[in-house]
């Protein structure tokens, strides 16, 4: 899949700070600008996907304070200018290791919805909800369940919210 093993890439986490986070790779470098992520995943980085061990690197994250083991997916820094204002409202947490998004859903849902999700977390957080989502994960990763949105690899680039209708 090309080198190094762990990939790093930029992300948004906690008051909108940069922080470089850890994956193990699972696509080999594009051929061409442009190149789908459907053709460049490769068998082993569809397995590690699928089973979510490309995210174990992200233990470093835990360890360095950048993340925490639940809240909201840290995202691309590029989608910070995307934001609604309520959207924003989900780095008001440390960004986690998996989320209330990713139990209710993963990349199967929309990404207005992904982000009601985590919005819904940061207002409604406890200890028993962290217990909560931490069970249903290993459920979800059990089934490998929404692992990527249909018709993807991986999940649409979020593009913005269409904006709210005037009542």
């Amino acid at each position: 899949m090309g080198s190094p093993v762990l990939f790093r890439q930029q992300r948004v986490g906690q008051d909108e700070s940069i922080f470089q986070i850890y994956k193990f790779r699972s696509m080999r470098d594009p051929a061409y600008p442009g190149e789908p992520d459907e053709a460049r995943l490769t068998r082993v980085g569809r397995f590690i996907r699928s089973t979510s061990l490309d995210e174990l690197p992200q233990l470093i994250n835990i360890l360095k304070g950048d993340m925490s083991l639940i809240g909201p997916r840290p995202l691309l820094v590029r989608y910070l200018p995307r934001y609604s204002a309520r959207q924003r409202l989900r780095h008001s947490v440390l960004p986690g290791l998996t989320g209330w998004a990713q139990v209710c859903g993963r990349n199967s849902l929309s990404w207005e919805d992904k982000f009601e999700h985590d919005v819904w977390y940061v207002e409604h957080w406890s200890i028993g909800l962290d217990l909560k989502i931490l069970l249903r994960t290993i459920g979800s990763v059990a089934k490998r369940s929404g692992v990527s949105a249909e018709g993807q690899a991986t999940m649409s680039e979020f593009m913005g919210s269409p904006p709210a209708e005037a009542i």
